[in-house]
């Protein structure tokens, strides 16, 4: 049977999701709790990478078993896993049903405060400068109509291709508080956080609209602007069709 966890973390004292070597992940931590609980090596697979710091209120991943799975297996995982890691349910999914493969969305939002605050700093990225919100949210219409975005990949990454579709983003305020939304069907390394740096370059004036779009038109990660941090990253949600979670029975 295949099973879909899903789950929020905190990814402040990860180097992402995804397991690797000599690097605190959270993938690792939820397979060896499993692992552990269910006296079996649990492999789990999940929606797609986050990067180092970056944090996920809505994650899904799947793993296979064989054996009926024990009661009250959400709350003794909770119990085992780190406070940064919560999972939320564990559900059957039909047999082929992928969490990568099968999303059809993912949605993310970057946090940006406007006035220094010692509340704020971990999972907020304080900008001093005055942005000129209208001009940035001009240059989300740019970045709707282009669908290669190889100038926000992070460089020498193994993907077939760079070619990513948008459904919206744009800037809100919030008071003192600035969030940018973005939802597309699939996300390159480091996209976000270099789609956000350019986006500021623009709202403090250093970047034109027209400047804007020659880097997307550029294809070349040099052109556009810094990354920003991954602390105030957020993966907020990842959308799957109905048909894909339906169980096989």
């Amino acid at each position: 049977m295949r099973y879909f966890i899903r789950l929020s973390y905190n990814g402040k004292n990860y180097k992402g999701w995804q397991r690797q070597p000599k690097a605190p992940s959270v993938q690792e931590e939820v397979e060896n709790a499993l692992s552990l609980l269910l006296r079996t090596e649990i492999a789990i697979v999940g929606a797609g990478r986050t990067d180092t710091g970056v944090h996920a209120r809505d994650y899904f991943a799947h793993f296979d078993l064989d054996t009926p799975l024990p009661e009250n297996l959400v709350n003794k995982l909770n119990s085992f896993l780190p406070k940064e890691i919560a999972i939320k349910d564990i559900f059957p999914v039909k047999d082929d049903a992928h969490a990568r493969f099968d999303a059809i969305s993912r949605t993310y939002q970057y946090f940006i405060s406007l006035e220094k605050d010692p509340f704020l700093y971990e999972q907020h990225y304080y900008v001093y400068q005055s942005l000129d919100l209208i001009l940035m949210n001009k240059a989300c219409e740019i970045l709707l109509r282009h669908t290669d975005f190889q100038c926000f990949s992070k460089v020498n990454t193994d993907v077939k291709t760079y070619i990513c579709h948008l459904t919206e983003a744009y800037w809100r305020q919030e008071g003192e508080l600035l969030i940018f939304r973005i939802t597309a069907d699939r996300f390159l390394r480091n996209m976000v956080r270099a789609i956000v740096g350019t986006l500021l370059e623009v709202g403090t004036g250093k970047m034109t609209l027209e400047g804007f779009e020659q880097v997307l038109l550029s294809k070349n990660r040099s052109n556009a602007g810094y990354s920003v941090p991954g602390h105030a990253l957020f993966l907020e949600e990842v959308l799957y069709s109905d048909q894909s979670l339906m169980t096989s029975d």
